[in-house]
């Protein structure tokens, strides 16, 4: 878990520009400890002290919106898991107050969820979808303030026990909700498209959290569906052979625990999954972040491309973390072959020289005592490695014919005739792990050596072996040498190796043609993790 990512906790409220400045403007959640301890509504609804009397003295006659699902104590967020069910929220009050009575004669035991067919004369036989399992009712979301749809606040009369909190009164909220539980229930693994503030009045919750960037492991639901915000995966069993991420997700974690009176800042686009204890009753307020509200409709597009190329850059990182470092090429270096007679490496040495004007090659910019003798050995072994790669995969026979064919023909067209196993495995692909893991002064001195003694194998190399993520890998390393080489040496080495192809431009496109191909199948995966990873 990045640092910068870690949940800060706050002992006092914060005033409104240090809201702003260290909470809001970092995008990370924040506890806020008894920030709404003195809110009326702690004392006048509260369960366990006439709470519930006083709520439906207050709004006992509203009806209201109600989660009923087959699940619980899960609630899915998705329209196919739940119904929405209107109840005079009197009903709902009569549940919570037989959940408590049951509490208090010890027939129920609280981490324990039973079924019970509620009776009483408050309960109308039209309102009872649920008759035979209260407990799979919630009171999720339901509207205290509702800005847009003003008919919409079902409870309003409510908002006479809450106050704003100060730091929230410059902003321009969306909505005020209630959410209330008679039993243990757990919300599924969402997150919102507003900034929220989460405040506990009774009871107690704990929030898993995770960062936008832990989306990958989380399986959003389809960026087209009714629920694109939430995750895919089961709480209750999920299912790793069709999730696999979700195996890791508890890494990209963090855990809060809510007792009343405190509140919790969850910022847009951060996924969270609640648990709550038996009779717990909490507000929200939602309100739209800077960043999505001066954002004018005409960039969205620029945005979206910007955003989609950063995506895409993180899964082609991703995909190029090395299973092999040098530090464990080195420990096998007493199993590989002899190569301290391997023709062409002291011309390779003398060629290389030749190549940069026969100057004196350790006054040059390639990083320290480039041509000292552990240098050279790890030189000769990296092109063993490449030229045995090479013979292991095209035979000598037809080597020539094809690549000649190949080098005159392999422009952009030429891609279609590759045939690689995979795009996007770094993990199976030897030359690719062979080049990511040498030196780019070493890896310079190798493709130099090849160019100017065996020109027929660095075409087979670079035509036939290099798969896209080789080539992703390959001008990455190249970017190395340009950053250590001056802009002599840099034209220098380009002319000597470019010029050893029958058709230079060729070579170029199918280089650049693979780049683009490693590129391509990772915006499809930056794709997914936007919202479409089913």
């Amino acid at each position: 878990m990045d640092q910068t990512l870690h949940i800060q906790r706050f002992q006092l409220p914060p005033s409104p520009s240090d809201f702003d400045s260290l909470i809001e403007s970092r995008n990370v959640p924040a506890i806020l400890v008894g920030c709404v301890k003195d809110w009326r509504a702690l004392s006048e609804w509260n369960p366990y002290d006439g709470g519930l009397d006083n709520l439906q003295e207050c709004a006992g006659s509203c009806i209201v919106e109600a989660m009923l699902t087959r699940t619980a104590p899960v609630f899915y967020g998705d329209l196919r898991s739940h119904d929405r069910v209107p109840i005079p929220f009197s009903t709902f009050i009569q549940i919570c107050k037989q959940r408590l009575l049951e509490k208090s004669q010890g027939n129920v035991v609280s981490s324990e969820l039973n079924s019970n067919r509620m009776t009483g004369p408050d309960l109308e036989k039209e309102c009872l979808p649920f008759e035979d399992d209260p407990q799979k009712l919630y009171l999720a979301q339901v509207p205290i303030l509702d800005v847009i749809n003003e008919e919409r606040a079902q409870l309003e009369s409510l908002r006479k026990d809450i106050q704003t909190p100060a730091f929230l009164e410059k902003k321009k909220l969306a909505s005020i909700n209630l959410w209330m539980n008679s039993a243990l229930s757990r919300s599924s693994t969402h997150y919102d498209p507003h900034h929220n503030v989460l405040c506990i009045v009774s009871g107690r919750k704990q929030v898993i959290l995770w960062p936008p960037s832990a989306t990958p492991s989380l399986y959003p639901m389809h960026i087209y569906g009714e629920a694109s915000n939430h995750s895919s995966v089961s709480l209750e069993k999920p299912d790793y052979s069709l999730y696999p991420r979700a195996k890791y997700s508890k890494e990209f974690s963090q855990t809060v625990v809510l007792q009343a009176g405190d509140a919790l800042f969850i910022p847009e686009g951060w996924f969270h999954q609640v648990d709550s204890d038996d009779l717990t009753i909490a507000v929200n307020f939602w309100w739209q972040s800077h960043m999505m509200s001066s954002m004018p409709d005409h960039m969205d597009s620029y945005y979206l491309r910007r955003i989609l190329r950063r995506l895409m850059d993180r899964e082609m990182n991703e995909v190029l973390r090395v299973p092999c470092s040098l530090a464990e090429m080195d420990e096998t270096k007493s199993h590989e072959p002899d190569i301290s007679n391997i023709k062409g490496m002291d011309q390779g040495v003398q060629c290389l020289s030749q190549a940069f004007g026969g100057e004196d090659l350790k006054e040059k910019e390639l990083g320290e005592e480039t041509f000292s003798h552990e240098l050279e050995l790890r030189s000769a072994r990296a092109l063993h490695g490449l030229i045995t790669l090479v013979h292991d995969h095209v035979s000598v026979s037809d080597q020539i014919g094809v690549l000649q064919s190949s080098s005159t023909n392999g422009s952009a067209d030429g891609e279609e005739s590759m045939k690689f196993t995979s795009l996007n495995s770094l993990e199976n692909d030897q030359v690719a792990i062979t080049i990511w893991n040498l030196e780019p002064c070493i890896l310079q001195k190798v493709l130099l050596t090849m160019a100017n003694n065996f020109p027929r194998t660095l075409e087979a190399l670079i035509l036939h072996l290099l798969s896209p993520v080789g080539a992703e890998v390959l001008t990455r390393k190249f970017d190395q040498m340009d950053q250590q080489n001056t802009e002599e040496d840099q034209k220098r080495f380009y002319e000597v190796f470019y010029s050893s192809f029958d058709d230079q431009f060729a070579v170029m496109d199918a280089i650049l043609n693979r780049k683009e191909s490693f590129a391509r199948q990772n915006i499809i995966l930056s794709t997914q993790v936007s919202g479409n990873s089913n």
